[in-house]
């Protein structure tokens, strides 16, 4: 019975645990924006209602060790699901993504390209999370692979994890 509480409560925490760094990123990594601050409205130069290109990002607190970067850029708030704005893979190790650039792979959005496409909310204001992994490795994949590919390839690979979400509204 005493093992069975003890392992009851081990579960409990590796399950904290594990939360705590899905929400944080689990290390000192951040990223941040010289276009827009976090939770800050995306400016128009960046969205479909502009120019449409990238905007440019800054990492900080890469760990050692890692090999690349992968990039999500996606909309959660979409009427039909989360909506997939740019996936890139295999990003040299770098502090900085440039603006209107094409910083490593290029994977398969929802707008059906493989390339950046900006905010474009039906309605509403939504939400789009910029997201950086830190990898312990190259991934090596193919262009064109879709979010949910590039997620299950850096299972097991992921040093740290950080986010900036910006918003948009159509005018």
């Amino acid at each position: 019975m005493a093992m069975k509480r003890l392992l009851m409560v081990l579960g409990f925490i590796f399950i904290f645990n594990i939360q705590i760094f899905s929400q944080t990123g689990g290390g000192t990594m951040k990223i941040a924006s010289s276009a827009f601050a976090h939770n800050q409205m995306i400016p128009q130069r960046y969205t479909c209602q502009g120019q449409d290109v990238n905007p440019p990002l800054t990492i900080e607190g890469i760990p050692e060790g890692t090999k690349s970067l992968a990039l999500i850029v996606d909309d959660p708030d979409a009427p039909m699901g989360t909506w997939v704005h740019w996936v890139v893979f295999d990003i040299p190790s770098a502090s900085t993504i440039e603006e209107n650039s094409i910083p490593g792979k290029q994977g398969y959005n929802d707008f059906g390209r493989n390339d950046y496409g900006g905010p474009c909310p039906p309605s509403g204001t939504h939400r789009y999370f910029h997201k950086i992994y830190a990898l312990d490795t190259t991934l090596n994949l193919k262009e064109g692979i879709s979010k949910k590919d590039l997620e299950k390839a850096m299972q097991g690979h992921i040093l740290d994890k950080a986010e900036l979400i910006g918003l948009y509204k159509k005018s």
